[in-house]
């Protein structure tokens, strides 16, 4: 098997990979149509920030509780029973659209739900993905393969929304996604992993979270990449919940202008991890970061001003590549430093930070947009992504001197390279 595909040599996660690719797609037609919903019912900018925020919020209180329980309890049934709820709240969400009583606060209401799940199944995901390849070395392939999946869902996702949205509306969109959870379902049902090694006695849940934060900010390496995954995580939310004005006004479009946009970023998100997944190790990825984040700040201030639809799809794609190289690369440098025992907490915590400072970025950036309108908003958020990554860039080296020996540690390597 070639390289960039070597933990699909393991069983469980080539069943998980097929589970979860087909229920991604539904999760596109979920959020492409919970957008244009939004939008149909009140052209507003400021609700597509604040239901956009209220599915990512939840993230940010909730995930570091669930990296808590992500290493004590049973990973893999804790992530049926999040599937199951999340089923049950998208075909909840096409009764009401079906019935035609759905209101913009019921669209809110459910996207909180949804946050709050998410805020427990991304870390417990994140973190079972060593249970099912067993392996440290094929830990960073898993991760490059993983967002190669979600962003080719992200990619085919949302055309295949836009078409379904246009020819059978919102509510279809949602009982597709509602049966879609059930495929990973079913492959978490099937998965088999060998049993973790009993803990020692649990200290209290609060002491626990307490020690997973000052784990992962009492180091230089894993504290400034989490700093920089805040900005990154701030800046670059904004492109999705202000993109049907653009696909409506900005390109005169329709609900497949918007399907077409959102692939554009899909399109590039899914070369970014394609190259993620062909790279032999972590090392070298510090560079990497620190160039993507740049090249994603830069993307997004030219798609934001541009008023022609053929290089706002190009910008997109650059866009994407950019952002997911950077976030990704982090990610999988946070596991490989990652102990073990505290593994789930350093997981959540990552996610608390690029997805759950993201609302905050969401509500901001809709209040300023009924301001000053939505292109010169998303021109700032460029602005200072680029800061953001600049000020990386520049620390480069000594982020380096402090990798650099945990690595060694880990048996990675002692290059000067990190």
């Amino acid at each position: 098997m070639h390289s960039a595909l070597r933990a699909l040599r393991h069983r469980n996660f080539r069943i998980f990979y097929l589970g979860q690719g087909l229920s991604l797609l539904g999760t596109w037609l979920q959020t492409v149509a919970t957008s244009w919903l939004v939008y149909r019912l009140t052209g507003s900018a400021l609700m597509l920030g604040l239901v956009a925020g209220a599915q990512q919020l939840p993230i940010l209180f909730v995930s570091p509780l669930a990296g808590v329980w992500a290493d004590r309890l049973d990973r893999r049934r804790l992530l049926v029973v999040i599937q199951l709820l999340c089923a049950a709240q998208a075909i909840a969400l096409a009764a009401l659209t079906f019935a035609g009583v759905v209101t913009v606060w019921h669209v809110t209401a459910f996207a909180l739900l949804l946050g709050l799940l998410n805020a427990v199944e991304t870390p417990t995901r994140q973190a079972f993905l060593l249970d099912m390849v067993g392996s440290r070395e094929d830990l960073p392939n898993a991760i490059a393969l993983q967002s190669m999946l979600f962003n080719g869902a992200r990619f085919v996702g949302p055309s295949i929304a836009g078409v379904v949205l246009a020819a059978a509306g919102e509510a279809t969109c949602f009982l597709l996604n509602g049966i879609s959870y059930l495929a990973v379902v079913a492959a978490y049902w099937v998965i088999r992993v060998a049993p973790r090694a009993a803990a020692a006695a649990r200290a209290a849940w609060w002491r626990e979270l307490h020690a997973g934060f000052r784990y992962a900010f009492g180091s230089l390496a894993t504290r400034r990449l989490i700093f920089l995954l805040a900005a990154l995580s701030c800046f670059s939310a904004p492109w999705m919940s202000l993109m049907p004005i653009y696909a409506a006004e900005t390109f005169h479009g329709d609900s497949r202008t918007l399907g077409v946009m959102v692939s554009a970023v899909g399109l590039g998100a899914l070369a970014g991890t394609a190259f993620l997944a062909a790279r032999p190790s972590v090392r070298g990825l510090g560079r990497v970061i620190a160039t993507c984040a740049l090249l994603a700040g830069a993307a997004l201030a030219a798609y934001a001003l541009s008023r022609w639809l053929w290089f706002s799809l190009g910008a997109l794609a650059v866009f994407g590549f950019g952002l997911i190289a950077s976030v990704a690369s982090a990610n999988t440098v946070l596991q490989t430093l990652a102990d073990e025992d505290k593994r789930g907490r350093v997981i959540s915590i990552y996610v608390m930070t690029f997805l759950g400072i993201a609302p905050l970025g969401n509500f901001a950036a809709g209040v300023v947009a009924e301001r000053i309108g939505v292109h010169w908003t998303l021109a700032g958020c460029g602005a200072f992504l680029l800061a953001a990554a600049a000020w990386f860039a520049f620390s480069l080296a000594t982020w380096r001197d402090a990798v650099r020996p945990l690595y060694a540690r880990r048996g990675i390597g002692t290059g000067r390279e990190a």
